[in-house]
């Protein structure tokens, strides 16, 4: 049976695909056998990379719009076709919202929501000429499913994000596929950031029902499925990787024999 997990040919555009999640992605797509075209603000010590895969990178910021624009007219002229959009780049400081500056909270809205929507136009706009259309994937968050203190404007940024995806689906069908991944916890290089040390982060693992966070392969996996023919006929929905979710406080609080 043909492989229709198989991206050879193809080529896939990774918002923040040289680092943390991003770089999983990067790498998933690079072991299907797609070609890469990635972006981030920094240049990173190194790239993903795989024998015979080309990955293409340059520095942007993702908030800026001419710059989407000429990143992904450069990709279309480099490739040739633009097959698939992974929209991860994104992410909050801790801030809290009484006190955030407008300056702050415009900045992460336009990192996690105007940004994606930027670079989904500009990808749209390719993906309408060719015969195959296209896959945008949107990387979301629990965060935009349940409350988010201490990062409420990335938490509205993100609910945001889950319905511009639904409603880019029902705009650019039949030819653009637009899906989102509401990722849950998820352990990376810069866990000790938001979770403490080991011992924060294993306490933290152990909230979650599966025993343990996200490792970047599993939001990879679920990007690999979305985007392929396996999802052919899913459009404008949300794909819950989290784990099994956070357990409801109340049962720790509560006395009741069981």
């Amino acid at each position: 049976m043909t492989n229709r997990l198989n991206f050879d040919n193809k080529v896939v555009v990774i918002t923040g695909g040289a680092k943390g999640v991003g770089r999983g992605i990067s790498e998933a797509f690079l072991d299907a056998g797609a070609d890469i075209a990635i972006c981030g603000r920094t240049t990173p010590e190194s790239l993903p990379e795989r024998a015979g895969r080309r990955t293409f990178f340059r520095n942007i910021d993702v908030r800026d719009a001419e710059a989407v624009s000429a990143f992904v007219a450069e990709v279309a002229d480099e490739f040739g076709r633009i097959d698939v959009l992974i929209n991860n780049a994104g992410g909050t400081p801790y801030a809290d919202a009484a006190t955030a500056s407008p300056r702050y909270s415009a900045s992460i809205v336009n990192l996690n929501l105007l940004a994606p929507l930027y670079f989904a136009q500009a990808c749209n706009a390719v993906m309408q000429t060719q015969d195959s259309g296209g896959s945008i994937v949107n990387i979301a968050s629990v965060s935009g499913t349940r409350p988010s203190p201490g990062t409420a404007a990335y938490g509205a940024a993100k609910a945001g994000l889950l319905n511009l995806t639904t409603s880019l689906a029902v705009e650019w069908a039949p030819k653009v596929r637009c899906n989102s991944i509401i990722g849950g916890l998820i352990q990376t290089e810069q866990s000790h950031q938001h979770y403490g040390d080991d011992a924060g982060i294993a306490a933290v693992s152990n909230t979650i029902p599966l025993g343990r966070m996200a490792q970047p392969r599993n939001i990879a996996d679920a990007c690999l499925f979305l985007a392929s023919e396996l999802a052919e006929y899913i459009s404008g929905a949300a794909l819950t990787v989290h784990g099994g979710g956070e357990k409801p406080a109340f049962l720790g609080a509560a006395n009741a024999d069981t």
